[in-house]
């Protein structure tokens, strides 16, 4: 049981709110008993994710260093987070400064951008998918 007191234009109201069942609640209003019927909150129903289908083309062979061409040419995540939206498709042509990812991190949302003009080759993630520091996103030959 909650009571409240209220003043309205100068008029002074004492207001309980008794017992709730469904949505109908008790309320006593300056002695005087009403039902109160509330407007039910409506459920949101969260739209399913689409996943896209992503093409990955295999690594070309590692050079000397020990570093695949993919990790050498990829343009990776840099902290942790989850894919929100993939600007780019493989075998799109991008620019230096293109937004190829978004990336969301502590409640932000990150536009990635290509380090290096060139072609699309890999798309390594999908949309919704979480990644760590470190990992490959999109690779650019």
């Amino acid at each position: 049981m909650k009571e409240y007191k209220y003043t309205i234009n100068g008029n002074k109201y004492d207001v309980v709110i008794g017992d709730i069942t469904d949505n109908i609640a008790d309320v006593t209003v300056n002695g005087e008993v009403y039902k109160v019927e509330m407007e039910r909150e409506e459920k949101k129903i969260e739209k399913p994710k689409v996943v896209r289908p992503v093409a990955v083309v295999e690594p070309k062979a590692a050079p000397a260093g020990g570093a695949g061409a993919r990790s050498q040419n990829a343009v990776k995540s840099p902290l942790p987070g989850v894919i929100t939206e993939i600007k780019v498709a493989v075998g799109d042509e991008v620019s230096a400064g293109d937004i190829v990812v978004v990336l969301e991190a502590m409640k932000m949302a990150n536009n990635l951008e290509a380090e290096k003009s060139g072609k699309v080759t890999a798309v390594c993630v999908q949309e919704g998918q979480s990644v760590m520091e470190g990992d490959p996103l999109v690779v650019i030959e």
